[in-house]
């Protein structure tokens, strides 16, 4: 049985539905995501990539409640197992955090106490979300970093977080992210500044999650390399909408919308000498200067009346999605 197959049979664990979030400013609202929808399967690991700006972490933090003020979902929905969460009041909303979801920052130093040892942080951790004492937490908390690779764990628990490098201290992250037993990862940029070898063991470590846990994730990045490595599907994101997604090895290689195209044709490749790298022209417009019609209207290559009158929305393309005019079956060929 397919990864994909065994997905659908365990059944869709987080589903958004046309995602609105805005910022309201003293003379207008602006809109930072515009009616995003995906869904990701428990075991699953979801990829959504995207230029700086695009709205992924936005979306990741709209996800477990925290949005930056005045930011707000002003319309869609979020269900966690078929659960609404997006309306839940706040105290209601941080139980689900932390417990049922987990969360993975792109710098582990602002996820972690400078002045408690890392076995204070997941202690209390584990305590706040399962019935445990605090010597079963402690066996759990040496535990969990043995299973996210930490070297002498029963050791190490007792240190500082300034006495880890880099690599470690995300790993530490992660561990907290799994203390409370969560049904859904969000990992914001977890491998941004971590050397190659480290991003490796860091995507091993989320992947093993998924297979051993049955966790979901949802994985941000800007690199197309941890997509490849670590995702089952990916999610492609423009100015605030998801512009493409399907199966990561279908958008890799045969990508549909003209901005992954644009993104696919950046990245070198190792098989086939190119003389040149393709260049996306322009940049990503500002959220006050989104333009009529498809946003990415300005900069593409294949732009026809239709896109700057008309925003599409997701069209189904054989396993995937593309928010795309020209796979409208009504648009002429």
């Amino acid at each position: 049985m397919s990864r994909e197959q065994n997905n659908e049979q365990q059944g869709v664990l987080l589903s958004v539905r046309d995602l609105v979030v805005e910022f309201p400013k003293r003379k207008n609202v602006l809109r930072a995501l515009d009616h995003v929808s995906f869904d990701i399967a428990r075991g699953e690991i979801l990829g959504v990539v995207g230029e700086s700006g695009a709205g992924k972490s936005l979306t990741g933090a709209a996800i477990i409640g925290l949005l930056e003020p005045p930011g707000r979902v002003a319309s869609g929905e979020i269900l966690l197992d078929g659960e609404r969460i997006d309306n839940l009041p706040y105290e209601a909303m941080r139980r689900i955090r932390g417990k049922r979801i987990g969360m993975v920052f792109q710098d582990p130093l602002t996820s972690l106490n400078p002045i408690l040892t890392i076995a204070d942080q997941l202690i209390e951790t584990i305590r706040t979300h399962l019935p445990m004492n605090e010597k079963q937490a402690r066996e759990r908390a040496i535990a969990l970093l043995d299973e996210v690779g930490i070297p002498a764990a029963d050791k190490r628990v007792d240190d500082y977080p300034h006495q880890f490098s880099g690599g470690m201290r995300q790993r530490v992250v992660i561990a907290l992210a799994l203390a409370g037993e969560p049904e859904l990862i969000i990992a914001d940029e977890p491998t941004t500044a971590l050397d190659v070898s480290v991003q490796a063991q860091i995507i091993d470590v989320l992947k093993r999650m998924c297979k051993e846990h049955g966790a979901a994730v949802m994985l941000v990045t800007h690199d197309m390399g941890v997509i490849a490595e670590a995702c089952d599907r990916v999610a492609v994101m423009y100015a605030g909408r998801v512009a493409e997604i399907g199966p990561v090895r279908d958008v890799i290689k045969h990508p549909k919308h003209p901005y992954t195209v644009g993104l696919m044709g950046s990245i070198p490749s190792i098989v086939h000498e190119t003389e040149r790298l393709v260049q996306i022209p322009g940049s990503m417009p500002r959220l006050d200067a989104i333009p009529t019609g498809c946003a990415y209207n300005p900069r593409c290559d294949r732009v026809f009346a239709r896109c700057k009158e008309e925003r599409p929305d997701l069209i189904a393309v054989a396993d995937g999605q593309v928010a795309c005019w020209l796979y409208d079956a009504k648009e002429p060929s």
